[in-house]
């Protein structure tokens, strides 16, 4: 007893053995003493086993395989992504079970997945006519644009799936109804400038100036225009930041719109002095002349108009004092009216009733003439833009390009302006350079070959003057060289003109140096 280690109380060595509960129990104080009781179950293979406590079993809402470690994550970066992208639960459930059949509900880990979820979830919009920009997407998931649409493009191919055209008009309407700059706006105004947009994008696109573009820039560029249009101060770097699309590229496509309305009021009795600074002054009336022109019928149906204006213009002549009687015996008036006039040959009117009536239209329009010229010597002359203010409310609203058409619809459509796509202009502008460079490096090739010539050549178009010539230094630069060195290569200048450089120096200058 004296040996054992003392009590935990009294710290006196009078420990005991219990033999009922084999506890030690000290027999000076009768403290039991604790943790003394360790019995060691060393079994071996037939012995007690242990029990396997798996990692995370007692923590709530945690899991327990790696599998289901993996899905828990995995909804996680889902629901994460589709309420950074704002969109709603219906649509939430369409991305993960698009998810789910692709990867066979395994999901996955990793980088790409974000980005995987993301061009799931554009997908998803984009079936259904849904705005989503895929520079917001890839800003969410924190990729690049095009690596974003490489994996769009993989899952497209995977659930083999045809995405329909993308809608502009619908975009122009999303845009600015969810756009932060046009939400002050009333009502009213909003709808008036919707109208306005779709008839200026429905131009754009018969204009072809969203041929092969990216369309938001253009979207974003109408409504700058439209906003301006109707004295609503917003800011093009704002609304290009609001729609995820580049400032600059978004500027050009401004100056697109306008140089097409510029174009547009050439036909306009003002339209030589409209330009592209002060397109906005005489837009309300080139707008108003596009869509009355919009609105026009068809040849047929112009023409049947104009028939029936011919037969009651002729008929009221007729039936006035004096022409009656030079026509009573044939009754013409009677049975004109009661023709319709498809051809010459069916007008039954006498020389005399056409003579005398080619007179008085003759005497009665020289008289309004001479009216009008005492008129306007007594007036002052009035200024363009005073032609504009008579019409205080010039925007009607009721040609059909207002609303959403079909592409066939909208080319049928007559606007006063048919232009060629500005890639298509832009390329002939630059053959015409080129053109002019290919004549300017020949006559530079021939006054180093043959100098006398060119000399005399350059002297037989001026005329005989004592004055001499000052020499004029030409600017040559790369494209200058280029071309002098193609030229001198015999190579045709119709394939010069078209401005593959690299491609025939290598096939020219460089294969024939090489062999």
């Amino acid at each position: 007893m004296e040996n054992s280690r003392p009590c935990q109380s009294c710290r006196k060595r009078t420990l005991v053995t219990d033999y009922e509960t084999g506890n030690k129990v000290c027999s000076s104080c009768g403290v039991v003493q604790e943790f003394d009781n360790f019995q060691a179950h060393i079994g071996g293979i037939t012995g007690e086993t242990g029990t396997y406590i798996h990692i995370g079993k007692s923590g709530a809402g945690s899991v327990n395989s790696y599998k289901e470690n993996k899905i828990y994550e995995a909804e996680k970066v889902i629901e994460d992504l589709v309420f950074k992208l704002g969109l709603s639960v219906a649509k939430s459930k369409e991305v993960k079970s698009l998810i789910e059949k692709i990867t066979g509900a395994e999901y996955g880990q990793g980088k790409w997945f974000p980005v995987f979820v993301g061009a799931c979830a554009y997908v998803v919009m984009r079936r259904d006519q849904r705005i989503l920009p895929i520079v917001q997407v890839a800003e969410s998931v924190s990729c690049d644009a095009y690596e974003l649409g490489r994996m769009i493009s993989r899952v497209v191919d995977f659930v083999d799936l045809k995405l329909p055209e993308f809608d502009i008009v619908y975009a122009f309407e999303s845009a600015i109804k969810r756009c932060p700059s046009f939400g002050k706006v009333s009502d009213d105004l909003i709808k008036r400038m919707l109208q306005q947009g779709v008839f200026l994008l429905q131009c754009l696109i018969k204009w072809f100036v969203t041929t092969g573009r990216q369309p938001m820039p253009v979207v974003a560029a109408v409504l700058i225009f439209v906003a301006e249009l109707n004295e609503v101060h917003v800011k093009i770097d704002d609304v290009a930041n609001e729609l995820h699309v580049t400032v600059s590229t978004c500027r050009r496509r401004y100056k697109e719109l306008t140089e097409r309305l510029v174009s547009a009021a050439r036909v306009l009795p003002w339209g030589k002095d409209v330009t592209v600074k002060n397109i906005l002054k005489n837009a309300p009336s080139v707008i108003q002349y596009m869509e009355m022109k919009s609105m026009e019928k068809s040849q047929s149906q112009s023409l049947e108009l104009f028939q029936y204006d011919m037969e009651g213009l002729v008929g009221d002549c007729l039936r006035k004092d004096g022409y009656d009687s030079l026509t009573r015996e044939e009754d013409c008036s009677t049975s004109y009216l009661n023709q319709r006039i498809d051809y010459p040959d069916k007008f039954q009117i006498s020389h005399e009733s056409l003579s005398v009536i080619y007179s008085d239209f003759l005497d009665e329009i020289s008289l309004v003439k001479a009216n009008a010229e005492i008129s306007t010597k007594n007036k002052r002359r009035r200024k363009n833009f005073d032609i504009r203010l008579l019409c205080t409310d010039w925007w009607k609203g009721k040609s059909e390009l207002s609303k959403k058409l079909v592409l066939k619809q909208i080319l049928e459509k007559d606007v006063g302006l048919d232009a060629a796509p500005p890639s298509f202009e832009k390329g002939c502008l630059a053959n015409g350079k080129r053109r002019e460079k290919i004549k300017s490096a020949k006559l530079r090739i021939q006054r180093i070959m043959d100098p006398t010539n060119a000399e005399n050549a350059s002297l037989s178009g001026l005329e005989n003057s004592r004055k001499k010539r000052k020499k004029v230094q030409v600017d040559i630069d790369w494209e200058d060289l280029i071309i002098e060195t193609l030229l001198l290569h015999n190579v045709k200048e119709e394939e010069i003109e078209n401005g593959h450089y690299n491609a025939l120096m290598a096939l020219h200058v460089f294969d024939s140096m090489n062999s």
